[in-house]
């Protein structure tokens, strides 16, 4: 079974090229440019721009349902004939959100604290974005249960940058 890889802007190319990875989620400030690797086509580059953040800031963009919302409709579109990659800024807390959040999509009758602890297991720095975990929750209709196995793993080992993982998927 195709899988689910999580790494950082600075490793993104590199990981999709030795997983062989069809298709490529981005979440990253607004602005920010990141080329598409060939081997990804256009249509499965799913770009979302957003700051890492849980409340509104000046100058920043809130993650919101709209962004979670595509997010979802990507990955339960993505055929799982080869791998995906996310990717945001460092590896730690958008992008580790968005593979707790896939996850979940992709394995409707799993167990969430077994998710979360799969997450912690195979990234000791994930720090997943609360607010992404949150608004997911409400659209998978998982009645608080990711929030509750994220907020029990809690914050992750402190890094600059998270090392890429895979993530099992069901």
């Amino acid at each position: 079974m195709p899988t689910l890889h999580v790494t950082s802007l600075s490793k993104f190319h590199e990981t999709v090229a030795k997983v062989r990875a069809s298709h490529l989620v981005t979440l990253i400030n607004v602005g920010t440019v990141v080329e598409r690797p060939a081997a990804i086509s256009e249509r499965n580059h799913l770009f979302l721009g957003m700051s890492d953040i849980n409340a509104a800031l000046e100058g920043h963009v809130l993650p919101g349902e709209e962004q979670v919302g595509r997010f979802l409709a990507f990955v339960q579109g993505w055929d799982r004939a080869a791998p995906l990659v996310i990717h945001c800024w460092a590896g730690v807390s958008r992008s580790t959100a968005a593979g707790f959040i896939a996850a979940c999509a992709l394995g409707p009758g799993r167990d969430e604290e077994e998710i979360a602890d799969d997450l912690r297991r195979a990234s000791p720095s994930a720090t997943p974005n609360a607010r992404l975990v949150a608004i997911a929750d409400s659209l998978l209709g998982r009645d608080g249960r990711m929030i509750a196995a994220i907020a029990r793993i809690g914050r992750g080992a402190d890094a600059f940058e998270g090392s890429p993982f895979a993530l099992r998927l069901a």
